[in-house]
């Protein structure tokens, strides 16, 4: 059985150890990304919608630099948000500035009524390249 491997990216928010979780954890090729949100570096919510937005995807992208993949290794991808009627066409936007080309990975969104303070949230699960 292979065991876990946490992964931190190099300027970790203060949510990672305020609420005793994993950026990811990698499992053989499989990274599992937990929830990244836009939180500034003490963890607080950017108030901002959009700038809240890219900067879920840019922790993202950190968390997934720091095991060595990228975007293009992305294979399941679940967003959360607040009020997807509004927030839907922001949203997309910015998603397509880090998503790049087809294929694209799998997608679902959900909306929730709470994200403690955050209008969004973004999960992933990749596959690490062997050269990593």
């Amino acid at each position: 059985m292979t065991k876990r491997e946490a992964i931190f990216p190099a300027d970790r928010h203060a949510l990672y150890t305020a609420h005793r979780y994993s950026a990811a954890v990698r499992s053989g090729d499989l990274l599992f990304v937990s929830g990244q949100v836009g939180s500034r570096a003490d963890g607080s919510p950017e108030p901002d919608y959009e700038r809240q937005v890219k900067l879920a995807f840019e922790n993202l992208n950190a968390v997934l630099k720091a095991a060595g993949a990228t975007f293009e290794d992305v294979i399941d991808v679940t967003s959360f948000h607040t009020d997807p009627q509004n927030q839907f066409e922001t949203f997309m936007a910015i998603r397509e500035t880090f998503l790049g080309e087809a294929p694209y990975p799998t997608w679902t969104a959900v909306g929730v009524n709470w994200l403690a303070g955050f209008d969004f949230e973004i999960k992933v699960i990749a596959r690490v390249p062997q050269s990593a």
